[in-house]
């Protein structure tokens, strides 16, 4: 059996997290791959006793334990040191390792059994204590040994988690530093800045000469623009993680339902001629264009107006999916406003400020154009014509949709992020704006000093630098599914 190598000299320092408790000393192992029947299992074994762990339920052939980043054949033995497997096992040296620790990972067949069998093997026949691995455990101390900063570990789960290849991509952007280097550069420019700042506070006035002000504030400016720059590509990252939630709205019988089932290509919701079929919120996710992933989100109809003249008032469970339906309005990335192309449009037709808009059922003789509703509703976004029933206009109306959920930001350039990340950005862009009006309003340096220092404090937490960060890593690799 191979000894444990001495760590390698230059290894990565810890992040700076000094009152979170590292436990690298104890070692510990988990399987990896999801349960089931697979062509292989991964068990993996991380922490200073990895290797003799892996060497007391593993039998090699003459060249013995293998030497780092090679992967050797072994028996995984029982109990009674019976062969139950043909493995691989490769063997990774801190700190050249996911972890940062000493790693060794056991390929197995990939039925249940034996990948738990081995599993239990290192629990308790090891020379060393083994405990099983905890939620995230892996990537929390990837963390912690400096492999990886926060937004890095969190941009894991956004791999594991991704629903398109764009939500992919962009989590891989996270994953590879991108998000990690911007933050950083304008965290230390921030830093420098407020030291600038605080050195002129300490010194007698006019020893040395103050800051001066017109410089500081093109600084600021420029960190305004680069913050909003990547809030822009945070929110599109947001939008790939999460799903672009797509609400349709309008009128009963105006047909969301039916144009849900046809964007969905399946009949999901239920269509009748009957008003207030629809009472509740009925959701569905989908992938639309290059790897995009939406949420459509069909609602009850909004009643009122010259179009539902002599319709009986909702009863209370309609007046319910009305009130939802309203709050997913208010709560939509995309609101798309769905009118029948077939009748004339309400005189005191409400279309929403910006929504998309689906003049449906174009199958049927026209009773309304699309100058009509552009001139009810100038602040309407794209106008499309289309039929639920027949497919006619449905690919135009998810280009508009998606035309709109990118707001001037491209999502192929998106960092994924969460939303406490995305509140990190958007702490720091607010606190350097109200940093530009203090320079400008002449309001004083210690305050500028302050603000610029909240604002650097928001992208700390971002990356995971300094402070009690231990309820905050709590939360976020208990999200983590064990074996990651």
């Amino acid at each position: 059996m191979a000894a444990r190598p001495a760590r390698v000299a230059g290894a990565p320092a810890p992040c700076a997290t000094s009152n979170i408790i590292n436990t690298e000393t104890e070692t510990i192992a988990a399987v990896s791959t999801a349960w089931g029947e697979a062509g292989i299992a991964v068990v993996r074994v991380s922490g200073p006793g990895a290797v003799d762990a892996a060497g007391a339920v593993l039998r090699f052939g003459p060249k013995g334990f293998p030497p780092p980043r090679e992967m050797r054949l072994a028996a995984l033995l029982d109990a009674s040191g019976e062969a139950i497997d043909r493995v691989l096992a490769v063997y990774f040296a801190a700190p050249r390792s996911y972890t940062g620790e000493d790693v060794v990972e056991v390929h197995t067949h990939g039925g249940t059994l034996v990948a738990r069998m081995c599993l239990e093997a290192l629990l308790s026949r090891a020379a060393v204590p083994v405990r099983l691995a905890g939620p995230g455990e892996f990537t929390r101390r990837a963390y912690l040994n400096g492999r990886l900063d926060l937004s890095q570990a969190e941009a894991v789960l956004g791999v594991i988690r991704s629903r398109s290849a764009e939500a992919l991509r962009a989590a891989a952007r996270t994953l590879s530093g991108e998000l990690s280097a911007q933050a950083r550069e304008i965290r230390d420019e921030l830093l420098r800045l407020q030291g600038d700042i605080e050195v002129g506070l300490d010194f007698p006035e006019g020893e040395p000469p103050a800051v001066d002000a017109g410089a500081l504030l093109r600084s600021l400016e420029g960190l305004s623009r680069r913050l909003s720059d990547l809030e822009s590509r945070c929110s599109a990252g947001m939008l790939l993680r999460e799903g672009v939630r797509v609400v349709l709205c309008g009128r009963p019988n105006v047909g969301k339902s039916s144009l849900l089932n046809a964007l969905l290509g399946r009949d999901r919701a239920i269509v009748s001629d009957q008003p207030g079929t629809t009472r509740d919120l009925i959701e569905e996710g989908a992938v639309w264009g290059a790897g995009v992933p939406v949420r459509l989100v069909d609602t009850a109809g909004l009643r009122g107006g010259r179009g539902d003249a002599g319709a009986e008032a909702p009863g209370a469970v309609e007046a319910l999916g009305i009130e939802r339906a309203r709050e997913a309005l208010e709560g939509a990335d995309v609101p798309v406003w769905v009118l029948d192309g077939s009748r004339p449009l309400a005189p005191d037709e409400i279309i929403p400020e910006g929504a998309v808009v689906a003049l449906n059922k174009a199958d049927l003789p026209h009773a309304v154009t699309l100058e009509d509703v552009r001139a009810a509703a100038p602040g309407a976004g794209p106008l499309v014509r289309l039929s639920a029933r027949t497919g006619e206009g449905l690919e135009e109306l998810k280009e508009a949709v998606l035309g709109a959920a990118r707001r001037g930001s491209v999502l192929e350039g998106g960092l994924n992020v969460t939303a406490r990340q995305l509140g990190d950005i958007r702490a720091c862009a607010r606190a350097v704006e109200e940093a530009q009006a203090a320079v400008s309003g002449g309001v004083g340096e210690d305050v500028t000093a302050g603000l610029l220092g909240e604002a650097r404090v928001a992208l700390e937490r971002l990356l995971g630098i300094g402070g009690d960060a231990g309820a905050l890593l709590d939360s976020i690799f208990s999200r983590f599914c064990v074996g990651k």
